[in-house]
This record gives C-alpha cells, structure tokens and sequence, in this order.
C-alpha cells in the first residue's frame, strides 16, 4: 500500500514552487553564502509534492531566493514562540524565560526550524488602569475590582462583607486612583 507522508496536508496543490513551505522541499546548503545577503539555493521537492513554474508548467528542481541567516537570528515577527506561565513581569533585574520557537510557515532560513530561545518577561498582563478604577468605583461593592485585577480571594472577601460595610470599597477607590494596587500577576497597567 502507498501511504502518503504527514507533510502533504501541509502543502498547497500546484501552487508556485517558490512559494512552497519548507516541509514540502529539501534544498541544498549553501555554504558560500555571506551572512546577511541574499543568497540563492537549489531546492527540490518532496515525493507526492505538486508544483509549478511562472509558466505553469511541472517542476521538481527549481531555486529560492532568500537571506542567508540562521532560523534563530530571524526577525521577532518571522517566529512564534511560547508564552510562560510562571513570569512576574515586574522584578528587577528584569526576569527571562525560556521558551520554544517556531518559525512561520512562509520563511525559509537555515538550521532548525524550531528552536530554544531566552525572551524577557512581558511588562503587562493587558489590564488596564481606567477599567480598574471605573469597576472600583462603579461596583466596587460587589468586589468586581479585585476580580478584574485577579486578585479572587479579595474579591470573594468584598462581595460577602457588601465591601467592608463601604469602607473597603472607598479605600479601594483610592488605592487603585494611585496605582497602589494593581494586578495580580505583578505585571503594570495599560
């Protein structure tokens, strides 16, 4: 029986060869390219793989203009990577993680596609000061504050004490109007 390989799913059906994702070619390294310049390489593609040329016509071996770089030296945009869960995005010095990448479908580079990488923890979690200040004020009461900053201990502890009988709630108001609390992941507002 013929089984047809996992990387066909992966590979548009008589599209331009040059614009194949890497999975579907093998190319030859070019090992007199100058880092930094554009560089052309001989590329072949797969078995069961079906591209052509500007002219339409059939083709296996064909050539790829690209930068000659490795993959781990792209652009941050040309790579996604994972994000880390246990980061405190506020510390001094500021805290890295490690973290996996991948490079997106459409960029060719050299070396291995998917790569270790250090990257700095983010300086927001995405909440914003103005949301935190109008649900403080607006339903502080209810703890919709706290639960907003994820802070749920506190806001369980507001909602069943009707917010501190209102004093925690007006504290609350003035701490978050001067940034005193803020989320809980120790990341900074918006």
């Amino acid at each position: 029986s013929t089984e047809i390989p996992s990387y066909v799913t992966k590979c548009p059906s008589n599209g331009l060869c040059s614009r194949l994702p890497p999975d579907c070619m093998t190319c030859n390294t070019n090992y007199s390219c100058i880092y930094g310049k554009p560089a052309t390489f001989d590329c072949k593609v797969k078995p069961h793989v079906h591209c052509v040329d500007q002219s339409n016509h059939e083709q296996e071996n064909f050539t790829i203009n690209m930068t000659c770089q490795f993959c781990w030296q792209l652009a941050t945009t040309d790579y996604v990577c994972t994000n880390s869960t246990n980061c405190m995005t506020v510390s001094c010095p500021r805290q890295r993680y490690n973290a996996t990448c991948t490079v997106r479908d459409h960029i060719h580079c050299l070396g291995n596609r998917v790569f270790p990488k250090m990257l700095y923890c983010n300086w927001t979690g995405g909440y914003k000061w103005s949301t935190a200040l109008a649900l403080s004020i607006t339903l502080g009461g209810f703890g919709a504050d706290r639960f907003y900053l994820g802070q749920w201990r506190e806001g369980l502890g507001k909602l069943f004490s009707f917010g501190g009988l209102g004093i925690w709630t007006l504290i609350d108001v003035l701490l978050i109007g001067v940034g005193y609390v803020g989320p809980a992941d120790g990341s900074l507002y918006i």
